[in-house]
Parts: C-alpha cells; structure tokens; sequence
C-alpha cells in the first residue's frame, strides 16, 4: 500500500529541483555573465553536463543502497567504515556550511527588499537567522508529511517564478528587442570592457562558478529510508529533476541576456535576475520568488543535512544520542547540531557570502570523487558491506561514473585556489583568506580527528540498520 507520509516518485523529482534552486540563479548569474560574456549559455551548459553525470552516477548509486545519508552509506559500503567515516564527516560539515551560506542568502535578502540595504547589518542578520531557524524547526519537527507538503509548494512557487522570468523575456524577444550581441562590447565607467577575452582558465573558473547553482542533488538521496521504493524512483527521479533545472537555468540566462545584459551587470539590486525587467509586476514576481526559492531550498537542507549525522548514529559513528527521534521521526538533536554550525559558520566569517560559498562549493568535492568509484566498485560486485542485487549497466555503473571522476579532477586542478582563498585587504593588498583556510582546516581535518578518536576506541554504540 501507497505511504502517503512518505516521498513519491514527483515529490523525490520536487525535492531534488527543490535542493538545486535556491540563491545560485536569483543572485549570482551576472558573475558568470561578467567573465564568460556571450558564452554564459554554453557554460551553463557544460556546468549542467557535469551535473547531469555526477546525478546519475549518485542515482546508480541509490539503486545499490537505500540506507540514510547519500554519500556516507555508498562510501561506508563500497569502501569500510573508516572512509565511510571521513566522507560522513566532511559530508555533513559541508551541508551545514551551504545550509549557512543559503540562510545567509536568503535572510540578506529579505532585508535588502523589505529594509533597503542600510538595513543589511550584522545584527539584523543575526536576528534574522534565529527567527528563519525556529521557523524551519517548527516546519521539520511537523514530520515528514509537513515537510514534503512545504517542499513541493516552495519548489512550484520558485519554478513559477522562473517560468514567468522564460516566458516574459522570450515576449519582450518576439517585440524585436535583442541585445544579446551587445553583451561582449559593454564598457564600465572606465571604459574598459566588462567581459575579458576568454581562455581555458576562464572557461573552466566561470563552468564552476555556474555549477554551483546546479549543487544540491546530491542530498536528494541523504533521507532514501523516509522515500517510497527509493532503490527504484532514486535512479529516475534525481537525473529527470537535473535535467528540468538546466532546462530552467539555460533559458533564464538567454532570455535575461537577450533583452537586458547591460542590467543584469550593473545591477545593485538584491536580487539580481530582476534587473533585467523594467515592468514592476514581473519584477515583483522575481523577487517574491526568489525569496520562497531560498525559503524553499533551506527546507531541502534541514530535512536532508541532519541525516546524514543520523545514519552515522545509528550506525556507532558518532555519539548514539544523536540518533534520538521525536514521534514524528525527526532526528531532534541532529537537527539541533546541524543548524548551531549553520548558524556559527556564517557568523565567523561575518556574513561574507563569498568566503562561505568557496567553502561550501570545494567542500562538495571529496564525495565527488568517491562516490563514482564506489559505483564501479558495486557493479564489480566488491564492497565492505551486503549492497542490493540490482541490475546493472556498464554505461551509467562504469562509463558515467568514469567521467565523473575524470572530470571532477580536471575542475579541482583547474581550480584557482591561491584566489579563492585570498582577500584584497583595504589597501589593494592581496592576503591569505584566513576565516576560508580556518574553516577548510577545521571541517577536514579537526572535526574529523576529534569524532574519529573515540569511534575507533569502541565509545560509540553501534546501531545496525540495513542498508
């Protein structure tokens, strides 16, 4: 019989769109448009590839095992307990990290539209972020069915909104208004050429800027034990999810191009997208559902985020107390955990959203590079633990994870991490980013080492669950 408490087929697609669509293409898509120029959506493009085959790697994945928390269940299965560990560990660091970053986001936000931007201080974020915290408490201690309710109003509210950005560009393109040609001659004040001749250093820095907008489908498959057969709607459900975002995202940065670009790179709005509309009614509709799409997406990382803490308590990974659920199922102390390093990570680096959007995006990576490998380790029938005897397929089990592999190497070496972790101080110096390299420091190497101690001396209670 159908669990209606439970995550459908559509409702997995909607959490998936959901965990994707948050800040990346309301607020940041003139920083791809400002290096990649007229190329913006072919980089989209690539950054959506790259998606597309690291979804479907984590899909075949999904098929394998079903256990809670993505990533840690499919490294702890292919590879042991110690690796599963590690990839648990910065795992989970790295969700509360972006769980910052999109609270930071999204708390900002709402102050610039409703305050005016005297108003973004320090102290009204804080404020801000303690009120959007206990309203997402209320929202994940309702239970699964509250949440998934909550998840797929705020998933069709933000696609309507994008919808409506797609649908009015491509109107006022139909009118002859055209400028997308423009977009590589445009001047700042100086004169100078806002876009910069491109090279491969260029491309490959804007494709990872643009993939940071495509992140989050990873944490689809985090909470599989609250999901209807996920071992089957999980390998479906998270690529066709995928594929509706860069359908959305590549269409919103054309039609926005097209018709203003000159708006999109000079806007000091806080919302960005919305620069490029001069009718009041579809910019309101911009901002309004850029504000439900990072209302939405911070839903997706307090459900997702706290499981994976979960299944590692329940699993004697970590202390077993965290593993404690309400009635309704809601790991409480998980989530409490969760969100205190949510909090505290944005407040150490004094709200800078890009010092915690270079942690949270790099961050990502260390499951990037294992999760494929623990694919190709499953379809060759080798793993630590008893995996499901799916059926396999050498092209989305060996070949696709390959290339997820393979090109998730190419993005870390191509990565320009000496400017990612530097700040220009106030006098044109350039010095080392050190909240960025604290951070990176204490989410791989200390974190890890203090929680790793005392589960390899047998303190933990082990808690064994099927996978």
């Amino acid at each position: 019989m159908k669990n209606e408490k439970k995550f459908g087929f559509w409702s997995i697609v909607l959490l998936t769109i959901n965990g994707i669509i948050g800040t990346g293409i309301f607020l940041s898509p003139a920083g791809v448009v400002k290096t990649a120029g007229s190329k913006t959506p072919l980089v989209y493009l690539f950054a959506a590839l790259f998606a597309v085959i690291l979804a479907t790697t984590f899909a075949s994945a999904a098929k394998y095992v079903t256990g809670n928390g993505s990533s840690y269940a499919y490294s702890r299965a292919a590879f042991g307990r110690d690796i599963g560990f590690y990839v648990g560990i910065t795992r989970f660091a790295a969700g509360a990290i972006a769980w910052g970053v999109m609270a930071t986001a999204v708390v900002r936000t709402t102050i610039g539209i409703f305050g005016g931007a005297s108003a973004v201080t320090n102290r009204n974020i804080t404020i801000g972020f303690l009120i959007l915290m206990a309203i997402l408490l209320a929202i994940v201690f309702s239970g699964t069915y509250i949440t998934k309710i909550a998840n797929n109003i705020s998933t069709i509210g933000k696609i309507t909104a994008l919808v409506v950005v797609i649908v009015a560009g491509f109107v006022i393109f139909l009118s002859g208004e055209n400028h997308f040609s423009e977009i590589d001659s445009l001047r700042d004040a100086s004169g100078n050429f806002i876009v910069k001749p491109m090279d491969i250093s260029i491309f490959v820095g804007s494709v990872l800027s643009a993939f940071y907008a495509f992140t989050g489908f990873e944490s689809a498959a985090t909470a599989a034990s609250e999901m209807e057969e996920p071992e089957k709607n999980l390998p479906r459900a998270i690529p066709l999810g995928i594929a509706i975002v860069a359908l959305i995202y590549i269409s919103v940065v054309t039609v926005t191009m097209t018709i203003n670009p000159e708006g999109l790179l000079n806007s000091n709005e806080p919302v960005i997208l919305a620069s490029a509309f001069k009718n009041e009614i579809i910019r309101k509709i911009i901002i309004y559902g850029a504000v439900i799409s990072m209302f939405g997406i911070n839903i997706a990382a307090s459900f997702s985020t706290p499981r994976i803490f979960d299944a590692m308590a329940e699993q004697g990974q970590v202390p077993s107390f965290i593993s404690h659920k309400t009635s309704q199922g809601v790991p409480v102390y998980a989530f409490i955990i969760t969100a205190v390093m949510a909090i505290f990570v944005p407040m150490a680096f004094q709200y800078d959203m890009k010092g915690i959007m270079i942690i949270s995006s790099v961050s990502r990576f260390i499951q990037f590079l294992v999760v494929p490998l623990a694919v190709i380790s499953f379809f060759r029938g080798k793993s630590s633990e008893k995996v499901i005897d799916a059926k396999k397929n050498s092209f989305t089990d060996v070949v696709i994870p390959a290339l997820s592999f393979l090109a998730s190497i190419f993005l870390l070496y191509k990565f320009n991490w000496k400017e990612q972790f530097s700040l220009v101080d106030a006098l044109g110096k350039t010095v080392p980013n050190y909240y960025a390299i604290t951070a990176m420091v204490v989410g791989y190497v200390i974190l890890p080492l203090i929680l790793y101690i005392p589960y390899k001396m047998g303190k933990y209670r082990h808690i064994e669950k099927k996978i």
